[in-house]
Parts: C-alpha cells; sequence; structure tokens
C-alpha cells in the first residue's frame, strides 16, 4: 500500500462518494476483510493501528454465539474493541454464512440477513449500516431483501467476473477483488469520475468541470472532461478546436459532427444539424441522410440528451426533431453507439461503418452513470469496440463516436489536450460552468473576427 501510494478509505467515503460524486484521495482502496477469523484481530487489527489504515470486518453472528463451528473465531469482547475504533467499520455477513443465500426460503433468508444485523447491534451497541454476501452469491431476491432489512449497500465478490465499486449497477452490489488479483488492479485504483448513482433518465448540468488530462488504461490512455451543461457550436467555417471555444462562454469541448471534406473552408455537415451558436436549423442532404438511417442522433435540450437512432424521413425537419424532444436546442448525427443503455456495443452493433475497427485515434461524447455530459478523446490509437469497453468501464451509460482520427481534438480554457495539431473543424460538444448555464439557450458565440487587408489591392 505505502509502494503503491495507495490510500485506504472507510466505507462511509465510498458510499458518499458513490451516492453525491464528493471527492475521494488519489489511488483510494476499501480493505475489506471476511468472515471473523481470530488472526483478523491478533494480526491484521494491530497492523491497521500501526498504519492507520481504516478496514471493514464483515462477521456473522452465529459463530461469535457458537452456534456455528469455524477455523478460528474473534470473540464478542474482541469485536466490541474493534467497532469502538474509528478505524473500524463492521458489516453483517449473515447469522450462519450459508453457502448461497439464493437457496433459502423467504423466512430463513430474512433470518440470515435481519437476525445477523439485530444481533450485531445489539452486542457491539452500534449501528450496522452494511452487508456482505457469504461467499458473494446473490439475486434480485436476496439484494431486495436486504435493501428490506435496512442496510444502505452491501459487498460482493466473485471468482469469475470482478470489478471495481464504481462500476457496480447499485449500492446493493459493490463489486470487490480478491488479493489474488491486487497487484494486477493496484494501477488502476484511482478517485473516479465521482459518479453518484442515478437512474437512467436523471441528468446532472450544474455539477463542476472536471479535466483528466490522461487516464492510464490497459489498451489506451484517454483523456476526457466531466460536468457543466452540454451545447453544441455550429461555426461558419472550419477552426481549430481552441479557436472556436474561445469565442463562447463555454471552457471545455470535443470535437463534433462529420462534416463534408469536398472544400477546405467548409462547414457543410453530414446529416442535419441545430446548435445553439446560431439556433438555426441545418436541414442534411436529403440523397446522403438515408445512409445515416441507425446511427445515433444526438439531441440535447435545457435538462436532458436524448441519442436515438437517426430516421432520414423523420428527423431531417426542426419539427421531426422537436417530435423526439419538444425543447431540443441542439442536435446533430454522430457515427456510432460506443455504449447504449448501460452496455459497452459489440462488434456486430457497427455494422457497416467505414474504419470502426481500424486503430485510430478517437473522440467521443456521452453521459455517465450520474447523468453528467462527458467529453473526450484517446490519448493513443484503439479501435471502436475497445473504447467502448473502456468507457463502461470508467462509468459511462451512452457515449458515441464524433469525428475522430486526423479531426481528433479536445481543449479545456483555449488549451489543447492533444498532442498534435488537428484538422480543423466546423462543429463541436461545448460543456457550460454552471455559472453560464442558465436559461434556454445560454451559449453566448462571437462572430470570427475580421481583419482589413493590408495590401495594395489597386494592382
Amino acid at each position: 500500500i505505502e509502494e503503491e501510494n495507495l490510500t485506504p478509505i472507510t466505507f462511509d467515503q465510498l458510499i458518499h462518494h458513490l451516492r453525491t460524486g464528493s471527492s475521494l484521495p488519489p489511488k483510494p482502496v476499501l480493505l475489506t476483510f471476511d468472515d471473523g477469523y481470530e488472526g483478523h484481530y491478533t494480526h491484521v487489527y494491530p497492523l491497521l493501528k500501526e498504519y492507520q489504515y481504516p478496514a471493514v470486518f464483515s462477521l456473522f453472528s452465529g459463530k461469535m454465539d457458537g452456534e456455528i463451528a469455524g477455523r478460528s473465531t474473534v470473540t464478542w469482547e474482541q469485536a466490541q474493541e474493534m467497532a469502538a475504533d474509528p478505524l473500524i467499520t463492521i458489516a453483517s455477513h449473515s447469522v450462519t454464512h450459508p453457502p448461497d443465500l439464493r437457496e433459502l426460503e423467504d423466512e430463513d433468508l430474512r433470518r440470515e440477513v435481519v437476525d445477523s444485523k439485530a444481533r450485531l447491534e445489539e452486542k457491539l451497541g452500534i449501528p450496522i449500516r452494511y452487508f456482505t454476501y457469504p461467499a458473494g452469491y446473490y439475486d434480485e431476491r436476496v439484494a431486495e431483501a436486504v435493501e428490506a432489512a435496512g442496510y444502505e449497500a452491501a459487498l460482493t465478490m466473485s471468482n469469475n467476473d470482478e470489478w471495481f465499486a464504481g462500476e457496480s449497477e447499485s449500492l446493493l452490489e459493490l463489486g470487490r477483488f480478491g488479493q489474488s488479483r491486487l497487484e494486477a488492479v493496484i494501477p488502476d485504483a484511482w478517485e473516479g469520475l465521482a459518479l453518484p448513482f442515478a437512474t437512467e433518465d436523471t441528468f446532472d448540468f450544474v455539477s463542476p468541470i472536471r479535466v483528466m488530462d490522461r487516464l492510464e488504461t490497459e489498451e489506451v490512455p484517454l483523456a476526457f472532461i466531466t460536468g457543466g451543461r452540454p451545447v453544441t457550436v455550429h461555426a461558419d467555417s472550419r477552426y481549430q478546436l481552441v479557436d472556436i471555444l474561445a469565442r463562447t462562454n463555454a471552457i471545455a469541448a470535443v470535437d463534433g459532427g462529420f462534416f463534408s471534406l469536398k472544400y477546405l473552408d467548409s462547414n457543410v455537415m453530414i446529416g442535419p444539424v441545430l446548435s445553439q451558436a446560431t439556433q438555426t436549423f441545418v436541414p442534411g442532404n436529403v440523397t446522403e441522410n438515408p445512409l445515416l438511417n441507425g446511427r445515433p442522433l444526438a439531441l440535447i435540450g435545457p435538462t436532458e440528451v436524448k441519442f436515438v437512432p437517426f430516421e432520414a424521413t423523420a428527423h431531417n425537419t426542426l419539427q421531426g426533431l422537436q417530435a423526439e424532444m419538444l425543447e431540443v436546442t441542439d442536435a446533430f448525427v454522430g457515427a456510432a453507439w460506443l455504449v447504449r443503455d448501460g452496455e459497452p456495443q459489440p462488434t456486430d452493433a457497427f455494422g457497416t461503418l467505414f474504419d470502426f475497427d481500424a486503430y485510430r485515434h478517437r473522440a467521443f461524447w456521452g453521459i455517465n452513470r450520474a447523468g453528467q455530459p462527458v467529453v473526450g478523446v484517446t490519448k493513443g490509437r484503439v479501435d471502436s469496440v475497445t473504447l467502448g469497453e473502456l468507457l463502461y468501464q470508467i462509468g459511462l451509460r451512452d457515449a458515441i463516436m464524433v469525428d475522430s482520427g486526423a479531426s481528433t481534438s479536445l481543449a479545456y480554457q483555449e488549451e489543447s489536450l492533444v498532442d498534435y495539431t488537428p484538422r480543423p473543424v466546423p462543429h463541436l460538444v461545448a460543456l457550460l460552468p454552471e455559472e453560464e448555464a442558465h436559461g434556454t439557450c445560454p451559449l453566448t458565440f462571437e462572430e470570427a473576427p475580421t481583419y482589413e487587408n493590408e495590401w495594395d489591392a489597386s494592382w
């Protein structure tokens, strides 16, 4: 832990982070110890006190009461001493530690989760707020019983499928890693995107804008920016991303939709586009639009974002967009879903999309599980399927690929976050800070600067 500069945190810190998006210290880890072995008191607890590391001990009351025989056990007196220490969190681990809670009848299941909580609270004199599934086994019925018993969160585990706490579907199924995987996963321990759990139709457009300029993953580094309110800019020509951003009251942006390459200064988009910058709807080319059918149409409103399959016959008018989202302020067609409805997209979801499986620099934007907008790029070359898996892992519930390859660009406060000079673009997805995000169309966009000729044109 010291060598890797990890920071042990409390269970309460983790839950507060997942609920509210509060910050965690760098490289946080939650130390957990199951089953209440004697060595947890005689060896582990002294080390925790020496290093001042918080930890969670999951105890099953039947063993300490003598109902269940075990290899060794902490005593009630030892458990009381640990429970009184602010470093230690005690979690319920059932009464008898059955091999699989899923196989129990309803009444037996209720006893395991309710009586263990009551017994621990009686003997230790503290509230027991957390549960740990014996052997990690649970299903929807078991999780509902745990919630009904009054627990706020529950830890699971699996020999076949392990995941970070921030990747968990709910507070009642928080993933853990076994000790055999620790060395492999330590490099990926980080403070996260500050993702409180939210329902799929919840959006948060007032959270602070946060920058992750480089996140190392096994496949490719990522750079992304989260928070704020999403808007788009459809400029009058092509410019470097930072130059367009400088003309707005937004502070972060990624390059946006695809555009025609026929002319160097053209701002003609592929597919229809609506932007707060112009407050003008521009239809797509009627002969090209059918080729876009099924691609994600991004719709942005004052309080929500939708990604729906584009239909050329329905979505090439402002009225067609308003039929999908009445208060739509911005819209454009993306390349493909990378994450859709909380699932990374498989190979067959990309259909005939050109070069989706090629290794290229790629750009993306979407919504994370907290309902916050996220814009970002890869800091190296990667295929689309792998990128979708990475975005799912860092907490995106929906993400689409935007113009990539040579156009891939990301900027924050007029500074480029890519290590090359990207192709100029006419369109971007930007993030407004909370203080600039009031009203239906809060984006401001200055006209391009004009310059007087400095040469003699009379010749």
